[in-house]
């Protein structure tokens, strides 16, 4: 976390969370939500506007982190802004070095693959459960003969509880 996220959360400890004005689609892009796309429906099938702004990108990605409920949100100076997220807290890029790394540059030491009943391919890291971005699923079938893996299939609709994600914090926090 920056630094300064943590001075500001020091010298405001109590600002409200925000919940519903943040999404993060399958292919690791952020959407910001604002009041109007809120009230068209729930991500993503209403995303926003897609953030483009690379600073904001970069500070957004460092700032990431989840809950103890498992809900994934972004540190904004003293307020926590709840993601609302498409399928997976992470979205994973393939190098051509064989590493993973995620949607916010972070690096992952994958663990093992998932296959999902419509052919979503997941990988399990040190850092948790995410999607392989759909640009790199040709790369991952070269990844697995390497690595002798046999992918495990999995229902889609089971991976937020076995692996621990609130996929809509903004629903929970309704409920």
């Amino acid at each position: 976390m920056d630094d300064i996220v943590q001075q500001a959360l020091a010298k405001w400890p109590h600002v409200p969370h925000c919940y519903g004005w943040l999404g993060l689609d399958a292919r690791g892009r952020w959407w910001m939500r604002d009041a109007a796309t809120q009230a068209q429906g729930p991500f993503p099938q209403s995303k926003g506007s897609l953030l483009q702004h690379e600073k904001l990108l970069q500070f957004i990605g460092r700032n990431y982190e989840a809950d103890a409920q498992g809900q994934w949100f972004f540190q904004n100076g003293p307020q926590r802004v709840y993601v609302e997220l498409e399928c997976t807290p992470w979205v994973w890029r393939l190098q051509p070095d064989g590493s993973i790394h995620s949607h916010t540059g972070r690096l992952a030491q994958a663990q093992s693959c998932l296959l999902d009943e419509t052919g979503k391919a997941y990988l399990v890291t040190n850092l948790g459960l995410g999607l392989v971005h759909s640009q790199d699923v040709a790369a991952l079938a070269d990844a697995l003969a390497q690595w002798q893996w046999e992918p495990q299939e999995m229902q889609a609709a089971a991976l937020a509880a076995r692996y621990g994600f609130i996929a809509s914090p903004q629903a929970r926090q309704a409920a």
